[in-house]
């Protein structure tokens, strides 16, 4: 196992401080453009158009890194997502920030493609889940490692946005010195919505649905907390403990899924997420106490969604086709995560900030109602004969990508590079 490690511990540490440079940019820019007095529907922008940039990136960065090659496709992005945080903090202007963050999410899609090529090539049969299960704990470490930097900066210089440019310029090192050799090209995943709908109509509609709802929370959270009366500090420790709450929670869940109807175990961590919601939106609690804690609840369950309705989806699919089911239904969720803040911005500006649980208790119900609905059209695949539950990163801490796909369902993908069908990957 330390055999296998090894090579990748340089790779690994560069990730930890990209990880940690995107959790501060993402939670730096709402609550520095709330303190700005920026509208509700323009901060909603800055989630949908990173949503946008990281799904055009998905499809295209794997032929920019086909043509430089690996590390200076890295150096490149990573470059730019430097070079934007910086001029985020010497730029304050909301439509310099909303074009600003298109390309933003386009580079990092390039960007974690990748790591996460890089990681898959370097794994073994034997440790590809320690090498899998390690990403996945680095990258929760920084992205909440970076939402932690806000309480000890002032948002109002550009401190906080420098200290972004410096964990940028950190991550490019381990690629850029190493002399390992570069893994093989990205593959492209031949993609058919109609043929992932026939496999799986609860994984198509419920993964839409997710993406709606996270995207909404994840652009509009700190701006509902800074609404709501939230402290810098207290912000960053909600938006944190949402995304520890659901890496908890996942476990348990999955396990569960793996012995029961998934769509059973899909409707109701929808409908605890419903109902937390609602809570939040009726009530509308400000003892900074009781709100984080509600908010908890909401992300514990919330953020169970994505790996259960991807582990749905494998089980009505041949092995050879997990990434592509996969891929597929991470495009769904990309779109998702598109509509979601350009809904939300909107209502939050005519309601108020509480809305934005009401939007994500109507996605989750709609969620929670269609997985029971399909649960009396079609059986459930016997436990004994379902592909097993693979833990997944947290929504919130980044957008999962289709080389991500590949490491947690190690199966060849027979497609060519050069295909000209449409690709995600």
């Amino acid at each position: 196992m330390k055999r296998n490690l090894l090579p990748v511990l340089a790779l690994l540490f560069g990730t930890l401080f990209l990880f940690m440079g995107n959790g501060l940019h993402s939670l730096l820019l709402p609550v520095r453009g709330t303190a700005e007095g920026y509208a509700t529907t323009t901060l909603g922008l800055l989630g949908t158009t990173w949503a946008t940039g990281f799904v055009l990136g998905c499809l295209t960065a794997p032929k920019i890194v086909r043509r430089v090659g690996h590390v200076r496709a890295f150096s490149g992005f990573v470059s730019v997502i430097a070079i934007i945080a910086l001029l985020t903090g010497l730029i304050i202007d909301s439509t310099w920030w909303v074009i600003l963050r298109a390309v933003t999410g386009f580079c990092t899609a390039g960007t974690s493609m990748i790591i996460e090529s890089w990681l898959n090539e370097r794994a073994t049969n034997e440790s590809r889940g320690a090498i899998f299960s390690l990403y996945i704990g680095i990258t929760l470490m920084g992205a909440v490692g970076g939402q932690m930097m806000i309480p000890f900066g002032d948002i109002h210089t550009p401190m906080l946005f420098m200290v972004c440019g410096i964990c940028y310029c950190i991550a490019m090192l381990p690629t850029t010195l190493s002399n390992a050799a570069s893994p093989k090209p990205l593959k492209a995943i031949k993609l058919d919505l109609r043929a992932l709908y026939r496999n799986s109509p609860v994984s198509c509609i419920g993964i839409l649905l997710v993406g709606i709802a996270n995207g909404a929370y994840g652009t509009l959270g700190a701006v509902f907390g800074a609404s709501a009366g939230l402290s810098e500090g207290n912000i960053a420790i909600m938006m944190s403990s949402t995304i520890f709450a659901g890496a908890i929670m996942q476990l348990p869940a999955g396990r569960l899924s793996d012995r029961i109807d998934r769509r059973y175990v899909l409707a109701i961590m929808a409908m605890i997420a419903a109902i937390d919601g609602l809570l939040l939106f009726l009530f509308q609690p400000t003892t900074p106490y009781l709100l984080i804690s509600l908010v908890i609840v909401y992300g514990a369950a919330a953020n169970t969604l994505y790996p259960i309705t991807v582990a749905h989806a494998n089980d009505f699919a041949s092995p050879e086709d997990y990434v592509k089911v996969s891929g597929g239904l991470l495009l769904l969720y990309g779109i998702g995560t598109i509509i979601g803040p350009t809904l939300s911005g909107p209502i939050m500006s005519d309601i108020g900030p509480y809305s934005l649980f009401l939007i994500t208790a109507v996605a989750h119900v709609a969620i929670s109602s269609y997985s029971m609905f399909r649960s009396r059209q079609r059986a459930a695949i016997p436990a004994g004969d379902r592909d097993a539950y693979t833990n997944m990163p947290s929504a919130n801490a980044q957008m999962i990508t289709p080389e991500s796909m590949s490491m947690a369902n190690p199966t060849d993908i027979a497609s060519e590079p050069d295909d000209p069908a449409v690709n995600y990957g």
